[in-house]
């Protein structure tokens, strides 16, 4: 973990990543003028119709760059996905004091607390819909009283956000055990991530394990939960530990075929490789609004699972996969070549290698190789 928060801070200030900008919005609610940082993915401007998550930070002026370099270091690994980062300034007049006013005794936003609430949920988020391409999907996050304030958009009947990331929450009345109640309701997929440290402020540690404890206690399905207690971090330091582990816990889905993933879960099936294939990217694309082609690097871990299990058969339906994601290249031909190759008709995967010199190369996939295989298998039959 101290090597991600190191690899985090160098990549704040890496050039060449989506770039900080400024942004304003003239809030009804609030009376007055709220600042905003922007970052918008750097392929942005070259796909009119692509949309991004949003991730969107109370207390943006200290967490935008942390959260930004750890997106942008996570990206160029092909980790984690471009996102648009929207940071909304809260700490130049202490406005966060007033946006985070709650009523003691009911633990609900009173007063400025509550036209805060109404400002995030009527202005700045249809504001942003409005002017950026936002998916579907939504992350909030915010630090000790921010973290803590945020919770209140999963009373809402529909709430405004997916995914929400808790650093040190400092927690409203009853909001250990409110927000397990509300968490083990919903229906729809919810993410949710929460953290402290040993070298926390105690009165909050006690709020933060008992809610960690009720949330454990929950059975829904459609919760996607996590809680980490740092050793050795203080409740400033914790959040540079806690960024990484939620945007990696979040976006699990996104991350390409690991070795620990191949080895551990795929290459023991019986059956069902390309199935799995095929249902990693449909939980992408339903649960985080991200569709994208099938990585050829995902398609190779798998073509390397039917040859280590012997599940020839598989390659009909993984040609026809291959076919549908890349349609142009070389790939269906190679997977139906090595599905007659490996099932014992030869002619047919010579005519396949030979089909596929037509066709554009892919990966290390070229002509040269489609026709030194097909070459290969002719001299194979001659023989016989």
């Amino acid at each position: 973990m101290k090597k991600l928060v190191l690899l985090l801070v160098i990549a704040v200030s890496c050039n060449g990543f989506a770039q900080k900008m400024k942004d304003s919005i003239l809030s009804k609610k609030l009376d007055k003028y709220r600042q905003l940082s922007v970052s918008l993915p750097k392929s942005y401007n070259k796909d009119s119709k692509k949309t991004y998550p949003l991730l969107f930070l109370l207390d943006g002026d200290y967490l935008f760059e942390p959260f930004q370099g750890a997106i942008s270091y996570g990206n160029y690994w092909d980790d984690l996905p471009e996102v648009i980062i929207v940071g909304l300034d809260q700490n130049k007049d202490n406005e966060r004091t007033d946006d985070c006013t709650f009523d003691q005794s009911t633990g609900l936003p009173e007063g400025k607390g509550e036209s805060f609430f109404e400002f995030i949920g009527g202005e700045l988020l249809p504001f942003l819909q409005n002017k950026y391409r936002i998916s579907p999907f939504k992350i909030i996050a915010g630090h000790d009283v921010t973290a803590g304030y945020m919770n209140l958009f999963l009373y809402k009947d529909n709430p405004l956000f997916n995914a929400y990331i808790s650093l040190s929450p400092e927690l409203a009345t009853e909001m250990e055990v409110r927000v397990a109640e509300r968490l083990a309701t919903f229906k729809q997929n919810i993410f949710y991530y929460q953290s402290s440290a040993d070298g926390d402020i105690k009165k909050m540690r006690t709020k933060i394990t008992t809610l960690d404890e009720n949330i454990k206690a929950v059975t829904n399905p459609s919760l996607n939960y996590k809680y980490d207690d740092f050793k050795g971090a203080s409740h400033y330091s914790l959040v540079l530990y806690s960024i990484p582990s939620a945007l990696y816990q979040f976006f699990a889905s996104y991350q390409p075929i690991s070795t620990s993933e191949f080895q551990e879960k795929i290459v023991k099936l019986e059956s069902g490789y390309v199935d799995y294939l095929k249902n990693k990217y449909d939980v992408l694309e339903k649960a985080l609004g991200i569709k994208m082609s099938i990585r050829l690097n995902d398609f190779k871990a798998i073509e390397a699972a039917i040859l280590k299990n012997k599940a020839y058969g598989e390659f009909e339906q993984l040609a026809q996969l291959s076919r549908k994601m890349y349609p142009k290249s070389m790939l269906g031909d190679y997977h139906m070549a090595m599905y007659y190759e490996n099932t014992g008709d030869i002619k047919n995967a010579v005519k396949y290698y030979q089909n596929g010199f037509q066709m554009q190369e892919i990966g290390d996939l070229t002509k040269d190789m489609m026709l030194g295989k097909a070459d290969e298998l002719r001299g194979q039959i001659k023989k016989k």
